[in-house]
């Protein structure tokens, strides 16, 4: 995924894929399935632009596996898969592998 590099304070998440059938057997339709709120990170930005001219630090790398805000960031397909691009603030938390 080298193709694609977000600009100042964003990182593009690949969402992880929701199980499409209950516990109990029962196929979820599209319409009825909760937003993915974890994913891993594929891309970062350099960071954001301060009012002295540096760049802030982005504390988060590609490979990260993260939770993000539910409604946070842009939906967009690319090279055929479905991603997200984020602000590095909308992410909650990085989680532990």
């Amino acid at each position: 995924m080298a193709k694609i590099r977000p600009v100042a304070d964003r990182v593009v998440v690949k969402p992880s894929a929701k199980e499409e059938i209950s516990k109990g057997g029962i196929i979820i339709p599209d319409t009825a399935k909760e937003k993915p709120q974890e994913g891993t990170v594929i891309a970062v930005g350099s960071g954001k632009l301060q009012d002295n001219g540096e760049r802030s630090v982005m504390e988060l790398k590609v490979g990260d596996k993260v939770l993000f805000a539910k409604y946070g960031g842009t939906e967009f397909k690319f090279e055929g898969d479905d991603l997200l691009v984020l602000r590095e603030s909308d992410i909650l938390a990085v989680l532990a592998e």
